[in-house]
């Protein structure tokens, strides 16, 4: 199946210039979404984790079936303000200012394996941000994953660990 028929692709979002990569499409279609956790779960699998950790919003939906699929538990990372408890932040750069990312501070043991999801990986801000996030509270991050890459804007090279990614976008 290609799951390049089910990803929808909406210009001028979220302004003009942007082309932005909808996975609502995929979600609402049954085989396809079966497919995506599938190849999903098997370029993860070989990075044995223990964890895997969800990046607000869309990752949540691609972790939770995921961590189901993998016999994992599933953390969520979160933007500042949004988890009860104590929490620890990391504040990161954007392209014109700052933003913040949460974990609660015993969400994951320490030395325990956790593989970061996501559903797209563009300029690698936030991944390699969540990244340094989950060292911080003494996780080891073997790896990422995300459905989609948006490969000419390079932020694998943001991203201090290997990254799974099963659709690839040169513009």
């Amino acid at each position: 199946m290609n799951l390049k028929n089910h990803i929808r692709s909406i210009p001028d979002f979220p302004k003009p210039g942007i082309l932005f990569y909808d996975i609502s499409t995929l979600l609402a279609h049954p085989k396809a979404w079966h497919e995506t956790i599938e190849q999903m779960a098997a370029a993860i699998r070989p990075h044995k984790p223990d964890v895997l950790a969800g990046i607000e919003s869309r990752g949540f939906l691609l972790a939770a079936p995921l961590a189901i699929a993998l016999g994992t538990g599933f953390v969520m990372l979160r933007k500042k303000g949004k988890l009860p408890g104590i929490t620890v932040r990391h504040t990161y750069a954007l392209e014109y200012g700052t933003d913040e990312i949460e974990i609660q501070a015993d969400a994951v043991e320490k030395g325990k394996r956790v593989v970061l999801v996501d559903d797209l990986l563009a300029t690698g801000g936030t991944l390699g941000a969540a990244v340094t996030l989950l060292q911080t509270v003494g996780a080891v991050v073997p790896a990422a994953a995300c459905v989609i890459e948006l490969t000419f804007l390079e932020g694998r090279s943001k991203v201090p660990v290997p990254v799974e990614t099963l659709l690839k976008y040169d513009s």
